[in-house]
């Protein structure tokens, strides 16, 4: 076995070690649905029994953080299997680094699983703080969902890069980039927490809303509502506004380190291509992504946009960010094209 199919085999195992995380991360939000389900029923039959109407949604927040339910060992098993696959995905990625010769950045397999490892470092230092199951459901399902996809569409072998890849700013540039990938995406799931939160403190769900022309869908969907039993777990994580603080401190350090990219990156193209900016469509789609973030962070320190609507810009920044990692590296021909594929 030589080193390269050793790198590969230990990002499975990565996979692995984070689809267990996964589940466990589901087992452990189902148990505190249970747990909050139980105690709301439990404070409808002494209102009742007292006299007293049962109570409406709540309307603001209604627990803190001494007051959430005992972790379970479910938590256990993903805190400890997330920490594993993080520690597998770097070994993988130095494995990586030796048989090709260089630093793995180079192209999009090898962007994913360097990508992937930072968004579960982050994951593991923010769970270190405040443990929040639905976070770590949705960023270690992305997580496998890119380990997964990088295997078996953007694998390509590891080999030496063309010459205007061949800088220390293959280090630099692209490594910052990646790492604010990684945060971006922790701050992303942090965002989706707080607007699910909002929702259920507010009294408030949009499918339970008549939508004129969506109409099937809110009926295909009218269960599901923010209000409803089902995510009486939002109950036992921090109100939104600790949510929203949590999504703002996230995307200002991605936010720095996405400036760094932008900037790095220009340095790079003068150095090889002997100008700062040229549109090429990895740049504007860089700088679209910072220009969203820009707004955001603007609209919430300046502005005084708080809340859902911050958290609607933060979403569209994400989604520039995807889409220029995606889209422009598979579908749009440039000087960036170093997909490997």
């Amino acid at each position: 076995m030589t080193v390269a199919e050793l790198s590969d085999l230990f990002v499975w195992s990565a996979a692995t070690a984070l689809t267990i995380a996964l589940v466990a991360y589901a087992v452990e939000l189902a148990r505190i649905t249970d747990v909050a389900r139980a105690a709301s029923e439990a404070r409808t039959h002494v209102a009742v029994g007292a006299g007293a109407s049962a109570p409406a949604a709540p309307s603001g927040p209604t627990t803190s953080r001494a007051d959430a339910p005992a972790r379970g060992r479910a938590a256990g098993i993903a805190r400890s299997t997330l920490v594993l696959g993080t520690l597998l995905l770097l070994v993988a990625i130095v494995l990586r680094g030796i048989a090709a010769g260089r630093w793995p950045t180079a192209n999009m397999y090898e962007f994913t699983v360097v990508g992937t490892f930072c968004a579960t470092t982050a994951l593991v230092v923010v769970q270190r703080r405040r443990p929040i199951a639905f976070v770590g459901v949705v960023v270690t399902g992305i997580a496998v969902l890119a380990l997964v996809l990088a295997l078996n569409t953007l694998h390509v072998q590891a080999d030496a890069v063309q010459p205007a890849l061949q800088r220390y700013w293959l280090v630099i540039h692209v490594g910052v980039a990646i790492i604010a990938t990684g945060i971006f995406t922790v701050a992303f799931a942090t965002a989706v927490l707080q607007v699910l939160r909002d929702g259920r403190a507010a009294g408030r769900s949009r499918l339970a809303q008549p939508w004129s022309r969506l109409d099937g869908v809110r009926q295909a969907f009218r269960g599901v509502r923010v209000t409803g039993p089902a995510f009486a777990w939002l109950e036992q994580v921090p109100d939104a506004r600790r949510l929203e603080a949590m999504s703002f401190r996230l995307h200002a350090v991605g936010f720095v380190l996405w400036t760094f990219t932008l900037i790095g990156g220009a340095i790079w193209a003068e150095e090889a291509w002997g100008r700062y900016w040229g549109w090429d469509p990895k740049e504007v789609g860089t700088f679209v992504a910072w220009v969203v973030y820009a707004a955001y962070l603007h609209a919430r320190t300046t502005r005084g946009w708080a809340g859902r609507r911050a958290a609607f810009i933060a979403f569209v920044g994400y989604a520039a960010v995807i889409a220029n990692f995606t889209v422009v590296n598979l579908f749009i021909d440039g000087k960036h094209s170093y997909s490997g594929l």
